[in-house]
């Protein structure tokens, strides 16, 4: 059993470290929430109240990716941010920026994965020349790809938490040792 905050104003359910929990009620690992979609605040700003939360997922996030992350509709978010603290998982040394004009991309040493809300779907891109197994299958798009395949998740999609912390971890280490470019090539 866990404490749960009293409303949510239909936002992520948390307890009351701002831990976030799956539809299913169990809790999503490094994923934290804060502010009044998340039950707290009051018009307080999230800083007051969590100032270890801000940097939680990460002391390389990127407020850019925050605006980007913002600006979608919450289904969206919820997959975004779900992304973030798994990449962030695979490797606390992960940094954020923005590509592309507006693009948000986790990088460590070269690039591991991107993010793109479209209408109907949350695409995460994987930079791996497509040499990194799927055995989960979680692969969507982009099969034949020479340099990125794609997860696509639409609206009430679970992310497989398992799979994408291993595919991301697989790619942080070819991109140590090189990266796929330069693996490809022995």
């Amino acid at each position: 059993m866990h404490i749960v905050t009293r409303k949510t104003l239909g936002g992520i359910q948390t307890d009351l470290t701002g831990q976030a929990f799956a539809k299913n009620g169990s809790p999503v690992p490094g994923l934290y929430a804060a502010g009044e979609a998340a039950g707290f605040g009051g018009g307080v700003p999230t800083a007051l109240l969590f100032p270890p939360l801000l940097t939680h997922t990460s002391c390389m996030s990127d407020p850019r990716v925050d605006l980007y992350i913002e600006a979608v509709p919450a289904w969206q978010q919820a997959i975004c941010q779900q992304v973030r603290a798994l990449v962030h998982a695979a490797d606390p040394d992960v940094e954020e920026t923005i590509k592309r004009t507006v693009q948000p991309y986790f990088v460590l040493e070269g690039n591991i994965c991107a993010l793109l809300a479209a209408k109907d779907h949350v695409n995460v891109f994987l930079y791996d020349g497509g040499i990194v197994p799927d055995p989960h299958n979680i692969i969507t798009a982009g099969h034949t790809n020479k340099t990125a395949r794609t997860v696509a998740f639409h609206e009430g999609d679970a992310v497989n938490e398992e799979a994408m912390v291993e595919m991301f971890k697989a790619i942080i280490a070819n991109n140590r040792a090189g990266g796929w470019r330069k693996i490809k090539g022995r």
